[in-house]
């Protein structure tokens, strides 16, 4: 492209404006600068039913192609009038010759929103009504003017109204090229973001899981301070239809950072996998306790005492209403965040008096649809979530001492919690509460190790009769040995080893009962 024809595009007049938009809200702001700039103004349906009721001059835009809509609506701008007035190109010879032939006007200027396809699908399950608020022209429309940004300025959000208007009294009615280009990524970005939802739409409503193309749709919440480190960028997107906030409510405390977003989704996916009150309690995306009790205060001192070293700066997730006895408990420590269904009045005071810890409400907070995604350098994996815990139906009693129904209860409970802990892992619990975990390690045998290091440096008089559950199976018989020789007297695993045999000899010698599960709980 030459000077000359550079600085013809750089700034443009816009003489004719396509306004169609299903949200009206801030509408006026427009029509003032429309009307101050001499700006014609094409539109149809209830747009130019608002436009004309609010006292300003609009062409409707059937008179306009001399055509009038059809199929409910279906088929109102798909019009040769109205995309070649979008996409013809300026400095184009031939262009400009076909358009004065035709005598087509330029269009300079799309303001646009989309049918409410996310508003609908969230409120009304009925199949028709949403297939209907599947926008087809407004999309059309948007793509036809970003593509043709040198030409044409595309508005596809009312936020950006504003900037609209600044930009045309900055240019005296005219936009610039590097506005123009702006808007025109922004406008690409929602397009891809709406098919996105709809794709999404389809796939749930037909179970496929793995479909041939996968789209991911997000909507940013906020710019986080940084990453997981202070020299890494980072941003907090949505995915859901509910694009707009999260589902739980922040009530004091300073801004949420990457870490501890990290943090509070793993805690959430451990908190939702408990069947009674109970308390988790997370570091570095690892539990570091866990507890159930019918009893709150009681679960959340079985939890914290699990590893309260670790717990320091960590995350509190409490699946009940927390009390004004346990906020007592909170504030003798130091920690991040503290997430709850609810908060009594006498609580909320205690927890407010730390100025930075942030005080999270997950009231309305429900689990839905979880998958995980892994991505890296252009290539990503996805996979369902881990859902299972254990077949009762399926478990195998390998060694001649059985668990008793109790005791069964508690081998669920450790292997669930085992799921969540980084693998190579290793849980050990007593009564329904972690007392040592070994998590992350290459060997399973040295996560057996720290486990048992855990629980002799803060529970120790729990280890004697506990359970240990291992995410996978043990390769060799040294971490059944030192497990049992910790005072371990029941093992969940998953089994599946060449030397399972080997496995429960030790266990069967040291009196020792042992169950298979058949399932792993990997967690890298």
């Amino acid at each position: 492209m030459g000077n000359k024809e550079k600085n013809l595009i750089m700034n443009l007049k816009i003489k004719n404006a396509l306004v169609s938009v299903s949200d009206k809200e801030n509408i006026t702001s427009l029509l003032k600068i429309f009307k101050k700039y001499k700006i014609k103004i094409i539109s149809s349906g209830g747009t130019y039913k608002t436009i004309k009721k609010l006292g300003y001059p609009c062409i409707e835009l059937a008179k306009y192609t001399g055509f009038k809509e059809m199929l409910d609506g279906r088929v109102k701008t798909l019009h040769p009038k109205i995309h070649a007035g979008i996409l013809h190109d300026r400095q184009n010879r031939s262009h400009k010759n076909e358009m004065n032939k035709n005598k087509f006007p330029s269009i300079d200027l799309i303001v646009v929103n989309f049918y409410p396809f996310q508003k609908v699908i969230k409120n009304n399950p009925e199949e028709k009504k949403i297939i209907e608020n599947i926008d087809i022209g407004g999309p059309t429309l948007v793509r036809a003017a970003a593509k043709n940004f040198k030409n044409v300025a595309i508005i596809t959000n009312k936020n950006d109204y504003a900037g609209l208007i600044n930009e045309l009294i900055r240019n005296k009615g005219k936009t610039s090229l590097k506005f123009r280009e702006f808007m025109s990524s922004k406008a690409f970005g929602l397009t891809a973001y709406y098919d996105a939802m709809i794709a999404n739409w389809f796939n749930k409503k037909l179970n496929i899981e793995f479909p041939d193309r996968k789209t991911i749709f997000g909507r940013k919440l906020k710019k986080l301070r940084y990453g997981e480190n202070p020299h890494q960028e980072s941003s907090i997107y949505i995915n859901d239809y509910e694009d707009k906030k999260l589902k739980f409510n922040q009530l004091h405390g300073k801004e949420l950072s990457y870490n501890n977003f990290n943090d509070i989704f793993s805690s959430l996916e451990i908190l939702f996998s408990l069947t009674k009150s109970g308390t988790v309690i997370t570091k570095h995306a690892n539990p570091c306790g866990v507890s159930q009790n019918k009893i709150p205060l009681i679960s959340f001192k079985n939890a914290y005492g699990c590893d309260p070293l670790s717990a320091f700066g960590g995350v509190i997730a409490c699946n009940y209403k927390l009390n004004k006895k346990i906020a007592m408990e909170i504030s003798k420590n130091f920690l991040e965040v503290i997430l709850a269904k609810g908060f009594d009045k006498a609580s909320l005071n205690i927890l407010k008096k730390k100025k930075n810890l942030r005080v999270i409400d997950i009231s309305g907070f429900k689990i839905k649809d979880l998958c995980s995604i892994k991505s890296f350098d252009g290539s990503f994996l996805v996979q369902k979530k881990d859902n299972i815990v254990l077949d009762k139906k399926k478990l195998k009693y390998v060694t001649k001492l059985k668990p008793s129904k109790k005791e069964l209860s508690e081998i669920e409970f450790a292997f669930n919690v085992s799921k969540y802990v980084k693998s190579n892992a290793i849980v050990l619990t007593n009564s329904f509460s972690t007392i040592g975990m070994g998590a992350g390690q290459p060997s399973r045998l040295d996560s057996c190790k720290i486990a048992i290091d855990k629980a002799k440096k803060n529970q120790p008089g729990k280890l004697r009769n506990s359970v240990a559950a291992s995410d996978a199976f043990f390769p060799f018989a040294d971490g059944i040995k030192t497990l049992i020789k910790a005072g371990v007297k029941i093992i969940v695993q998953p089994g599946g080893s060449i030397r399972d045999q080997e496995v429960i000899n030790e266990a069967n010698r040291a009196n020792v009962k042992m169950v298979f599960t058949g399932v792993r709980h990997f967690n890298h």
